[in-house]
């Protein structure tokens, strides 16, 4: 594996975010995790799985050391995942995968994300006034339900990828359901500060809080027995056997009896659900391919406009410390999200300009805006005119995309690698529980409003269209071999996460462990969002300087990170949440 060896100025960047929260506090904010110390580097030879929760990475170690792969070992992951962190993933929900098979030295993605119900209309998030809904009052309910892809996207990848039984998969979590497992920190923290919305609905109340109302404690052995039968049944009988006959139903009728919030998902809904297999967006960056989810999932092409924004531009010299580079990386970010919620949205429904997005020389023209030495004027942040395969133009969008999900990577024996990144949407999703698992929120990914004047919303609702994502699973290739596995949680902060972390990568040659727990400064909207309580709050004031209005706060990110090298693998997982990455 090549040693990364850290320059003066980062290591002096990480003396002072590494001081912070070194020590594990018995409270957790919602969707953080103990403390902001540098993650832990764990190395092996053979294997490694880095996922949100330990029982998750243990549960996919397991299966690796059984004989299986990667895949094998995605779909135990997940399932527990589903068990542990139910606010953030799940069965009810939708996947990104990103997968390299060693064996053909192919690199493919996999859209397992939801689709909206054919009863649903661009209408679907208006009120009787024509006015968008409040956030909140679309997504607690069944109104914001979509189609779940997860289940299908787990079956129909093992059955061309997978080694082992499928039964066999789905052992652990069985067992963690039906025995109980410990609620952690997270969880009981989310609990207790969601309140009433998950009360709203019998099945999160049951589940999630004690006879006497109060939320579930850290430490508490929660049992879910109704979670055990959903996976004997789909062990059993494959992912028809949530996608027909009675979990089917059960999802519809708590979908459609949704009290004050009702929604039109049908069992043709789920019965026609269908994952898409789909070419990587990838782009080069310093001489690495940058490879990750194209749409519905604006990641990959916002984080190749960034990076190739950028390029034009001495990001390592100028390194972390430094306002400029900030500068140059926030104002590229807020371009590319002002192409993003122009042009970005599900490709079988309207075609993107992504060549046009991506090219060097629609990218230098973009750079050519960052020349200055001042933060971009607000007027001065507006869509570009990449080239067209076609003529057509789209309007400005609504969409509201809160941080929840999780992320995982795998690295098996045999070379091949899973980037994936999972979801409810929202934290707790819609707040419908049933069958002992949370349904998503997917459909408010959609832009609430269907038109900007004149011009059609590109990321409107439609009937089995998907959401726009921001979700960013990603493979860095060197030579045409794996190099770095990465994605987060986040909303659509994962955009930048996944890209900070990428930059500190290549450009400032930091360590995994590193990389994944650097403090967090983010520019999506002109507003420079900080990670409180930081080393990156020392940039507050410079960047005042350059014309910024600056807001602290939290930025839970969740990043896992693989780095494949030489002479075996090291990985490491985000402090901010309860990650492990394990090896062997």
């Amino acid at each position: 594996m090549r040693k990364r060896l850290l320059t003066g100025f980062v290591v002096s960047f990480f003396t002072a975010a590494g001081a912070y929260g070194q020590q594990a506090s018995d409270t957790v904010a919602p969707e953080r995790a103990t403390g902001l110390a540098v993650g832990k580097r764990v190395e092996a030879k053979n294997f490694m799985v880095a996922a949100a929760n330990p029982m998750a990475a243990q549960a996919g170690r397991d299966v690796i050391e059984k004989g299986g792969n990667a895949i094998d070992a995605m779909v135990a992951v997940q399932t527990v995942l589903g068990l542990v962190e139910p606010q953030s993933s799940g069965l009810g929900g939708g996947s990104f995968l990103v997968y390299y098979d060693a064996a053909s030295g192919k690199l493919t993605t996999f859209d397992g994300r939801e689709t909206a119900p054919m009863q649903a209309t661009p209408k679907l998030f208006l009120d009787a006034q024509g006015q968008p809904l409040k956030f909140m009052d679309a997504v607690v309910g069944g109104r914001s339900v979509g189609t779940p892809g997860t289940v299908r996207l787990l079956e129909e990848v093992h059955k061309r990828h997978g080694k082992l039984e499928w039964p066999a998969l789905f052992e652990r979590a069985r067992t963690l359901a039906t025995e109980g497992f410990q609620v952690s920190p997270r969880l009981a923290s989310l609990v207790a500060a969601e309140g009433d919305k998950l009360k709203k609905y019998e099945g999160p109340t049951g589940y999630f809080f004690d006879a006497a109302g109060a939320p579930l404690k850290a430490g508490t052995v929660l049992k879910n027995p109704a979670y055990a039968q959903t996976l004997e049944a789909i062990a059993a009988g494959g992912a028809d056997a949530f996608y027909t006959g009675p979990i089917a139903e059960a999802i519809v009728r708590t979908v459609r009896e949704a009290a004050g919030n009702p929604g039109v998902l049908s069992l043709d809904d789920l019965a026609n659900y269908r994952i898409k297999e789909r070419e990587p967006v990838c782009f080069n960056y310093r001489a690495l391919d940058v490879c990750g989810m194209g749409p519905p999932s604006s990641g990959a092409v916002a984080i190749g406009q960034m990076l190739g924004t950028i390029e034009n531009f001495d990001i390592r010299g100028l390194g972390p410390q430094n306002a400029e580079t900030w500068r140059l990386i926030g104002d590229a970010q807020r371009l590319a999200f002002a192409d993003r919620e122009r042009y970005l949205a599900d490709s079988d429904f309207l075609a993107s300009p992504i060549k046009g997005l991506l090219k060097k020389d629609y990218l230098s023209k973009r750079a050519a805006l960052l020349d200055g030495n001042k933060a971009l004027a607000a007027d001065a942040v507006k869509a570009g005119e990449p080239e067209w395969d076609h003529a057509m133009l789209y309007g400005r969008d609504a969409a509201i995309e809160l941080p929840s999900t999780s992320h995982f990577v795998i690295v098996d024996r045999q070379g091949n690698v899973v980037s994936m990144t999972t979801t409810i949407e929202n934290g707790f999703g819609s707040r419908l529980m049933v069958n002992g698992f949370l349904l998503n929120n997917e459909l408010t990914d959609f832009s609430f409003k269907t038109h900007d004047g004149s011009l059609p919303v590109a990321n409107r609702v439609e009937p089995g269209k998907r959401p726009r994502s921001s979700m960013s699973p990603t493979i860095v290739m060197k030579e045409g071999k794996p190099l770095l596995a990465v994605g987060s949680p986040g909303g659509s902060q994962i955009i930048g996460y996944v890209a900070q972390a990428l930059i500190a990568y290549i450009d400032w040659n930091m360590p995994v462990e590193q990389i994944v727990s650097q403090p967090h400064l983010i520019n999506r909207f002109g507003t420079y969002e900080i990670e409180a309580g930081t080393a990156a709050e020392a940039m507050a004031e410079p960047l005042k300087a350059l014309g910024y209005e600056i807001k602290a706060g939290e930025m839970n990110s969740g990043l896992q990170a693989i780095e494949i090298g030489q002479d075996g693998l090291a990985g490491s997982a985000d402090p901010r949440r309860e990650g492990l990455a394990v090896g062997g």
